[in-house]
């Protein structure tokens, strides 16, 4: 009966999409916002495999959701066979998809998982061709307007957001030194800044010198971990966004401007996508929306 039992046992494709994305958006309430589904749909596909299994995948500790030792165990099938089958289901319909994509950039995107994302876009789509470029997000945006790419991956301040923009996830910007920093503001304050055509620089320039201060850059550093070492060796002030500020950071609060919000986004040429360019943007807006689902602007 055993033996019966274990042949007739059927992992579900799309309760395992569910229990995926309990663990990357962090419960069955996110879970179901980008699933578009009801939280009783996606607890009810967990039940099922649950069942299916004979065994319990989650569980709540101090009122916390978590997943059992065999959960944790199928979330690294379930990933692996959810690319195969999205992988299968490409590579045979006759819906196949072709051309070229130029996709532009920025650094925290890249850290973001983009290589994982854009290898597993080229296996669901071999026919398609990514060429990708990464820099700054003011770069990006004049490589935009040019025509130099089709689609840019960046961040923009919350108020230059547009309604045709894809939002990917938001962020907060934060002014930032070493502990062992001693800032003056009484003096001209070094700044550490990404690159001369660095957006933070020009809001941090514009809006600190209406509030009475002073700078003068001593680096300039397009990496986002080579802003990070001279803060954290004490060669200046910078402005860093949230993903980039960690506990050996000091904010400075209460003597800059505040920062406003900024957002990462996917913005395109035209608001008419070709096919190839809308497969390439939904499968990295599925991958690094983070805990915010999908949205358009507007």
């Amino acid at each position: 009966m055993l033996g019966l039992r274990a042949m007739t046992e059927r992992l579900e494709i799309d309760a395992l999409r569910a229990l995926l994305a309990i663990s990357t958006h962090g419960g069955v309430t996110r879970a179901a916002e980008h699933l578009a589904l009801s939280q009783s749909a996606v607890s009810h596909r967990i039940s099922r495999l649950e069942n299916s299994l004979d065994c319990k995948l989650l569980t709540r500790r101090s009122g916390a959701q978590g997943f059992t030792e065999a959960g944790l165990k199928l979330l690294d099938y379930a990933e692996r066979m959810i690319d195969l089958h999205d992988e299968a289901l490409a590579a045979v319909s006759k819906k196949s998809l072709s051309g070229t994509v130029r996709l532009g950039m920025t650094e925290d995107t890249t850290i973001s998982g983009i290589a994982r994302i854009l290898g597993r876009f080229t296996r669901l789509y071999p026919q398609i061709r990514v060429s990708t470029r990464t820099g700054q997000s003011l770069n990006v945006q004049s490589w935009l307007k040019a025509g130099d790419i089709d689609i840019a991956i960046m961040q923009v301040f919350d108020a230059d957001l547009r309604p045709d923009d894809t939002v990917l996830f938001d962020d907060c910007l934060y002014w930032v030194k070493s502990r062992d920093f001693t800032l003056d503001p009484s003096k001209s304050v070094p700044f550490l800044s990404f690159d001369t055509n660095c957006f933070y620089k020009e809001w941090a320039y514009q809006e600190g010198q209406s509030w009475g201060h002073r700078f003068h850059k001593v680096l300039e550093c397009p990496s986002a971990a080579g802003i990070q070492s001279a803060v954290r060796s004490g060669l200046g002030v910078a402005v860093l966004n949230g993903m980039h500020v960690t506990s050996d950071i000091e904010i400075v609060e209460g003597i800059f401007p505040a920062p406003p919000g900024i957002t990462y986004i996917a913005r395109t040429r035209s608001p008419k996508l070709d096919d190839a360019s809308l497969a390439l943007i939904r499968e990295i807006a599925r991958e690094i929306q983070g805990e915010n689902p999908l949205r358009a602007v507007g």
